[in-house]
């Protein structure tokens, strides 16, 4: 019987390329939602984001039980998580776009703005860069070296080194990765990031964390 994936709609994230590229990568059971009960019961559980970090927030956050079943199946019921751009900075106590927004609260830390050390590198970070797994963060067996495609202003500035999963550079260090325990997220966006994202989320259908 094949796992039921439950990608969030919450009317922030482009779900359709993602629900192709999981496809694509082997999953037979996607389902896009915004039904907290079909989030209770999800093998596994994705939740993209584009956009303001404040915007999605309150978009996640009007869907009546969604943040509350996320919670229960993802912190309580231990369900594999995937965390894509916005979706992964949303994983942090807080972003500070458009003021001070609370985030889930995941994995500590906070979403600022780029501020690159050479004034000649432009925001945003657009377009293919290197993904540099840290072998002291979780999600090591998820994380593979190689180049990915990211689109973002703002960047996730974790509180513990442990849950850095792995850097990239744009005029200094930028999280391209996190995770702790079942969660992970990822700055760059998988689904257009050719055969090196195809391989992220087939080796995030197969994880067993």
């Amino acid at each position: 019987m094949a796992e039921t994936l439950a990608l969030v709609d919450y009317g922030a994230g482009n779900l359709r390329s993602v629900a192709n590229a999981l496809k694509a990568a082997g999953a037979e059971g996607v389902v896009v939602t915004a039904d907290p009960t079909v989030v209770r019961t999800a093998d596994r559980i994705v939740l993209p984001g584009v956009g303001a970090f404040r915007a999605c927030v309150a978009a996640l956050q009007g869907v009546p039980g969604l943040v509350d079943a996320m919670q229960e199946r993802v912190l309580v019921g231990a369900a594999p998580f995937l965390g894509i751009c916005v979706g992964m900075q949303l994983l942090a106590d807080r972003g500070v776009e458009h003021g001070v927004t609370e985030g889930l609260g995941w994995i500590g830390g906070e979403v600022r703005v780029i501020e690159p050390a050479d004034a000649s590198i432009k925001v945003p970070h657009m377009g293919w860069n290197d993904v540099a797994p840290m072998p002291h963060g979780g999600g090591a067996e998820l994380i593979e070296g190689g180049e990915a495609y990211f689109l973002h202003s703002y960047h996730f500035v974790a509180d513990e080194g442990a849950h850095v999963a792995a850097m990239s550079d744009h005029g200094g260090g930028i999280v391209a990765a996190v995770a702790r325990d079942n969660i992970l997220g990822v700055q760059f966006h998988p689904e257009k990031s050719q055969s090196y994202g195809l391989s992220l989320l087939a080796r995030f259908l197969e994880w067993k964390p």
